[in-house]
């Protein structure tokens, strides 16, 4: 079964529980900080890592690091299962997961548009009401920025790309112009 699959069934299960308890958001930040953390300690990240140390001795590393932070009992117990399921390394993609799957059942969409300058105000709120028009949801923009896009805009919707960079329409331009008879 590929990582996405496994991400998208422990996420949506996950969503089911922070949702009943009404703490999703507080649970998706939390969980961030976990992967975070984990990142960020070369040592706990090999101790999860390694397939040749005992369950027992991770269960331990771990309940240590639950003691500490002081997690939502709801992440504490997400954190054990996944654990106990040998998934904690997978932690990266079913928190992203976790943050589509609330996104899509708060209606909303998330959208990121990447431009080769930083977007005035005025034009991001109208390409926030152009997007929520297109999608017919509300939408989120995360703007990024990209010097060799050179102009225009690339944004991406989903799995949907909307490329309206100059970089794109000189390919376009590239394309025709090899493909041209010039007699």
């Amino acid at each position: 079964m590929s990582v996405q699959t496994v991400a998208r069934r422990y996420a949506a299960a996950l969503a089911d529980v922070a949702l009943a308890h009404d703490e999703a958001r507080e649970v998706q930040a939390e969980l961030v900080e976990w992967e975070k953390m984990f990142h960020a300690s070369p040592m706990i990240e090999e101790v999860l890592r390694n397939p040749t140390i005992a369950l027992e001795k991770k269960r331990a590393v771990l309940y240590k690091l639950i003691e500490r932070v002081k997690p939502r009992p709801t992440t504490a117990n997400f954190l054990k299962v996944l654990l106990q399921n040998h998934r904690l390394t997978e932690l990266t993609e079913i928190n992203r997961r976790f943050a589509e799957i609330l996104d899509e059942r708060a209606g909303l969409v998330a959208a990121t548009v990447t431009t080769a300058r930083s977007v005035p105000e005025e034009a991001q709120q109208k390409l926030l009401a152009m997007l929520s028009t297109l999608t017919g949801k509300k939408v989120r923009i995360n703007f990024n920025t990209d010097s060799e896009l050179i102009g225009g805009l690339v944004t991406r919707v989903g799995s949907t790309i909307y490329d309206g960079s100059v970089q794109n329409h000189l390919r376009k331009i590239k394309a025709k112009m090899a493909g041209a008879r010039y007699f």
